[in-house]
């Protein structure tokens, strides 16, 4: 196993908070595998690259000796975690649960080691506890510490309706801990609440508490909203590799290294050294096909990413397109601009008009693909290449 110095740079990396260190020391210190909890609801069949900021982290974890419980909410589920929530959130039928966590399992492997790696189904004990057991669960905490939490504070100053099922969520999350008897759980920040709530069952229960690490909610490919499947700002792990690929050289420069700190398995020494590089004049393309050639690679195998990145070059610098595109910025608003005035704006037709007709006849490309829905709306953050016609394309910065 690593040194204590050695895990804690690793653990640390791209963390917002780790909750004690000095416990999280001491438990290294001990040299045995630390048993390390993340769960999932599995509320959509596919996962994205914000969901697998978690899942980095457990592998890292694997890779330093510890014992990882990859723990599958298909009771808790049944609920809908309300973090981060205005509104009750509707909770999934027990036949979607099933099979969104069919598909998990099958999708986690992608990432974690099978031989590492514990998969558990909380259902498994929570079916068990009876309504006599979770009375005695939620007699350990009270409303007012439910309303503690700012999602929950925020519902009630505004007289919007909080259900009592919604209480239970960070009961059972907790509970999960007990069960599992969990050293280190890992969340986003939003569920930090429910990460303390473990630590004060643990505790209740006569544990030893759990450390916390919470990270942070990897932004989509717009920059500025947490990547969703629902706001299409997403990479899906089970994209094509092409469309992978191309998706990730959508990514704005800026935003490139926030997903290289928690998307790659590069060291964070070798980033430093290709953002230097970037400072004296490598195009920040190039930094892009090594991060695209990572994640397509990893979740399609050896090779799949060079093959991504050959064919990316073949639409887009080959052939039609020029190796030095020009490059432009259109200003969209934080609500967006329809493509046609994108393609007005950047000079590629001469109105909203003209663009509606080439997009007609089927002769506007965006990042090569071909685009027929005129009320199509692009968002600020991305960069992207547009094409219309065989003649004109640039390079487009959406701001």
């Amino acid at each position: 196993m690593a040194s204590v110095d050695e895990s804690l740079e690793l653990i640390k990396r791209g963390t917002e908070e780790l909750l004690l260190e000095p416990e999280m020391v001491a438990r290294l210190q001990e040299g045995r595998p630390l048993r390390i909890k993340a769960g999932f609801d599995p509320t959509a069949p596919d996962l994205h690259l914000g969901h697998t900021v978690l899942i980095n982290k457990l592998r890292q974890f694997q890779a330093l000796g510890h014992h990882v419980i990859f723990l599958i909410g298909d009771f808790t589920g049944l609920i809908g975690d309300p973090s981060g929530k205005n509104a009750t959130r509707p909770p999934l039928s027990p036949e979607q649960i099933q099979e969104n966590a069919r598909t998990y399992t099958e999708q986690v492997f992608k990432i974690l080691d099978p031989e590492r790696t514990e998969i558990a189904f909380n259902s498994t004990w929570m079916s068990a506890l009876g309504a006599a057991g979770m009375l005695r669960l939620a007699s350990q905490q009270t409303v007012a510490r439910m309303l503690e939490r700012d999602d929950f504070h925020k519902r009630f100053a505004g007289g919007q309706p909080i259900a009592i099922h919604e209480f239970l969520y960070p009961l059972m999350q907790g509970y999960d801990s007990v069960v599992l008897r969990a050293d280190v759980e890992l969340g986003g920040t939003d569920q930090k609440f429910n990460l303390l709530m473990g630590r004060e069952l643990q505790r209740a229960h006569g544990q030893r508490p759990q450390c916390i690490l919470t990270l942070p909610l990897l932004e989509g490919l717009d920059g500025v909203q947490k990547m969703s499947k629902s706001l299409g700002n997403y990479v899906g792990i089970q994209d094509p590799p092409d469309e992978m690929f191309g998706k990730l050289m959508s990514v704005s420069d800026d935003l490139m290294w926030r997903y290289l700190e928690l998307l790659s398995f590069r060291p964070l020494r070798e980033i430093d050294g290709w953002r230097r590089e970037v400072e004296g004049g490598l195009n920040p393309r190039d930094v892009k096909f090594r991060l695209g050639e990572e994640l397509v690679d990893r979740f399609h195998g050896a090779g799949a990413g060079a093959r991504a990145r050959e064919a990316f070059v073949q639409r887009f610098q080959k052939g039609v397109l020029p190796d030095d595109l020009p490059e432009v910025t259109v200003t969209v608003g934080a609500a967006g601009l329809p493509i046609a005035n994108v393609l007005r704006d950047a000079g590629l037709t001469a109105s909203t008009s003209d663009a509606l007709r080439m997009i007609g006849q089927g002769a506007v490309r965006l990042d090569g693909e071909h685009i027929d829905d005129k009320a199509l709306v692009l968002v600020a953050g991305a960069c992207v290449v547009l094409q219309v016609g065989k003649r004109r394309a640039a390079r487009v910065t959406l701001a």
